[in-house]
């Protein structure tokens, strides 16, 4: 197996939501050993190579993957329905940041907000051309603008990922305007 797409979709499967699965151990920071998640693979009849591995970490469109400094250790950077504590640094947020969906959605965000549903954060994007592309997964996307500065001023928390998503515990209503 080195179609990188079904790699992808398996490590998102072990390594955010069910790494029991896999017969993964998963430590607080979200890391799993490499050479396990190798051997899961295998053990699932699955042909994947630490080369191919590798290779679905660097071209993650989205940078959903990363090793640890010494290579040993893996994990996903968001997402994760399991209990991890990872540790994406706070951090003040621009001016505006954009939230992708669908219209579907739009009548429980305006009473709600952004929610995480069964993840940790809300998933917010630095720009209107990724929360087009998020967005686009389910349908024709709406693009929300989030005020996260005036969020940040009233007292929430913003984290950065390594590959440029931004965290946060929950959107209220208020901080909230469809744009598209």
């Amino acid at each position: 197996m080195t179609d990188d797409k079904k790699i992808s979709k398996r490590l998102s499967y072990w390594l955010r939501h069910k790494p029991e699965d896999a017969g993964l151990t998963i430590d607080p920071s979200g890391w799993a050993d490499k050479d396990a998640v190798l051997a899961a693979f295998k053990e699932n009849g699955l042909s994947v190579e630490l080369g191919d591995m590798e290779r679905v970490v660097a071209n993650s469109d989205k940078g959903r993957f990363e090793f640890s400094e010494d290579g040993s250790l893996i994990r996903a950077r968001q997402g994760h329905s399991i209990p991890v504590s990872l540790d994406w640094p706070i951090t003040e947020p621009p001016e505006f940041l954009f939230h992708g969906t669908v219209d579907r959605f739009l009548d429980a965000i305006k009473a709600e907000g952004l929610r995480p549903m069964k993840r940790h954060h809300v998933h917010l994007s630095p720009d209107v051309k990724t929360a087009n592309v998020v967005g686009a997964r389910r349908g024709k996307p709406v693009i929300l603008q989030v005020c996260a500065a005036q969020m940040a001023s009233e007292g929430h928390e913003f984290r950065l990922t390594g590959n440029n998503v931004w965290l946060a515990a929950s959107v209220p209503p208020s901080f909230l305007q469809k744009i598209s």
